[in-house]
């Protein structure tokens, strides 16, 4: 195992944040396609700052939304991770799982992994007895990564941060108990 690493995959290396990181990350951030199922891409003044919030997540929680980086060759690919969730809900508080990778390394089965690696994490290190996930329901990809991690649908909501009649607002809402994950022998 990479001492850099807080853990790995077979594929993907997870980790805390670095300077370096930030360049690739914003490219990322600014790319439309990337970005689609968000409100708007972000400028790289946003992106430090957001890289700055998972460095104090981590500081705070032992987890946030790592840095991932293929073992293979070493370069970064996005994040896959954990995350407090800010925002008042029926459901919350809670802890998320979230990702968002370079379009390269899409089809690869990259989300997958790494998701299934982290709710491992989760549960095994932190012990958490449930972590949920969301996305705009029109992000059919991302929906079909919480599905082959294991998680199941429990409903819908509007997303706070989003104004009514947003074309995002509505989200589907999944959820992976410790016992149900337990089941699945990941």
């Amino acid at each position: 195992m990479n001492n850099s690493y807080i853990f790995q995959s077979a594929r993907l290396g997870f980790r805390n944040w670095r300077d370096t990181d930030i360049p690739p990350f914003a490219a990322m951030n600014a790319d439309p396609v990337v970005m689609e199922f968000f409100p708007s891409t972000r400028t790289f003044e946003e992106t430090v700052v957001l890289v700055e919030k998972f460095r104090q997540h981590f500081e705070q929680h032992g987890y946030c939304f790592f840095a991932v980086d293929r073992v293979d060759t070493g370069q970064f690919i996005g994040f896959i991770g954990l995350n407090n969730v800010n925002f008042s809900a029926t459901f919350t508080p809670c802890v998320e799982i979230g990702w968002r990778l370079m379009q390269p390394a899409w089809g690869q089965g990259f989300a997958t992994e790494g998701a299934q690696r982290c709710l491992q994490f989760a549960f095994d290190d932190l012990h958490l007895a449930a972590v949920l996930s969301f996305t705009a329901l029109s992000n059919k990809r991302s929906e079909r990564i919480m599905q082959k991690a294991g998680m199941r649908a429990i409903g819908e909501f509007a997303h706070p941060a989003l104004p009514k009649g947003h074309p995002l607002q509505q989200h589907s809402l999944y959820r992976l108990t410790v016992s149900e994950f337990d089941r699945l022998g990941i």
